[in-house]
């Protein structure tokens, strides 16, 4: 499985303005679900922190193998949507990888030998 990871800003001249062209985006990438073979995992998140470094939003992918995730680049509903998006996203941001079988959710227990 890969995990596909986009992070971006968007264009608007004020809050208002960016939170609708998130808003927009999301939109249209969850109109992606079970039109893309290969993709197991969508989901868009917007950004609530609000500090200076953040980026507006995320997408969340897991592909079943690099082959879908490259499919997945050319696929046509990928590129009406990234056609209907135009010059919406001003930065973007991306890290694919290999998920691992085992993922940490906690920090290990260390004991303490007496």
């Amino acid at each position: 499985m890969i995990k596909h990871i986009v992070m971006w800003n968007v264009r608007g001249a004020s809050p208002a303005e960016r939170q609708a062209a998130a808003d927009f985006v999301k939109s249209r990438f969850e109109g992606l679900v079970g039109r893309i073979p290969g993709l197991r995992t969508l989901e868009v998140g917007l950004d609530t922190s609000r500090v200076d470094y953040a980026c507006d939003m995320v997408l969340y992918t897991e592909f079943e193998s690099q082959a879908a995730l490259d499919a997945y680049a050319s696929h046509p509903e990928h590129l009406r949507v990234r056609q209907e998006l135009g010059d919406m996203r001003v930065a973007r941001y991306q890290v694919d990888y290999p998920a691992v079988s085992a993922m940490v959710t906690t920090a290990p227990v260390l004991r303490q030998e007496a």
